[in-house]
């Protein structure tokens, strides 16, 4: 069992930038691959940033790329997401989510995901 809790999220102006943190729970943080992934209102919910276990690959959605960074510190059971020049079309309620994976798969598929936290609000205002 991994219990994930993010924070970090509020209202910022476009332009700006946040740091959100999701600090798990469990011996074994280091065998999952983590992800960030959002959901606004009346959409479906997204991939927005992937990192394998070991922190040596990532993957970001095409949206964030050059302005969001994925990292984790196995030894904090921490993974962040460091997001610059947001925009009000990032606004939405951001998830960190674990996957048991040990290879260098990254996937981007929400129901590969086998833990998920309550989310944290991203609001971006113009």
């Amino acid at each position: 069992q991994v219990q994930l809790v993010e924070s970090g999220g509020g209202l910022v102006q476009a332009g700006g930038s946040l740091r959100l943190s999701c600090a798990a729970s469990g011996r074994t943080f280091s065998s999952y691959a983590m992800g960030w992934f959002r959901q606004a209102p009346g959409k479906e919910r997204e991939f927005v940033a992937l990192v394998n276990w070991s922190g040596e690959r990532t993957r970001y959605a095409d949206s964030v790329k050059g302005r969001f960074s994925i990292s984790r510190d196995n030894a904090k059971t921490t993974v962040y997401l460091q997001m610059n020049s947001l925009k009000p079309e990032d606004t939405a309620n951001y998830y960190c989510a674990a996957r048991a994976d040990t290879s260098f798969t990254l996937s981007p598929r929400p129901y590969e995901y086998d833990y998920w936290g309550q989310g944290t609000q991203v609001t971006v205002s113009s």
